[in-house]
């Protein structure tokens, strides 16, 4: 039962192949959860048009030399093969079942960039918008740099940790945040 007093979020993430300014996503994760971080839904789609279907795109992918450990995750069931159009239709769903108040990404507008190009490509730019339409999109990593990447202590600890670029800034990936 869904409790209709409480706000719900969805965060999501995306792998692509292709290339940075037009990525094509093949891998696409996300989870519904409330501000206090609680997860009530997650999901792992592998995207049926791109890992599939168009085999030498999925090549060009950062994490190409991964496919056996996709195809096991699909052979145990942790993750599944669904077409772009299944992937949008869940988002909504969600979106509309919980009455998702914001989507979350880290590097909101590469996510954005991401599903929404996939879409495009996939159908000939017939359906152009993989998100609902007026959910605001929350960037951490934007809220990151504005917040945590500026506090002594996480400066001085990436210092400490080899984890700053070569121009001296601090490093932002979500797995160091």
């Amino acid at each position: 039962m869904i409790d209709k007093r409480k706000n719900y979020y969805l965060t999501i993430d995306t792998e692509t192949a292709n290339s940075l300014e037009c990525p094509i996503m093949y891998d696409f994760g996300g989870a519904i959860h409330d501000k206090k971080g609680r997860v009530y839904e997650t999901f792992s789609f592998i995207i049926y048009d791109i890992f599939c279907a168009d085999k030498a795109l999925f090549d060009t992918a950062y994490y190409a030399e991964k496919r056996p450990i996709y195809e096991a995750d699909i052979k145990k069931g942790s993750r599944q093969i669904v077409s772009i159009y299944t992937a949008r239709k869940h988002i909504h769903d969600l979106c509309k079942k919980y009455n998702v108040k914001a989507i979350i990404a880290h590097n909101a507008p590469f996510d954005y960039r991401a599903v929404n190009y996939t879409l495009r490509y996939i159908t000939k730019s017939k359906v152009r918008f993989f998100l609902p339409y007026g959910i605001p999109l929350w960037d951490t990593l934007k809220m990151a740099q504005d917040t945590i990447c500026k506090q002594r202590t996480y400066i001085r600890w990436c210092n400490k940790n080899g984890y700053c670029q070569k121009n001296g800034k601090v490093r932002a990936t979500a797995e160091i945040l």
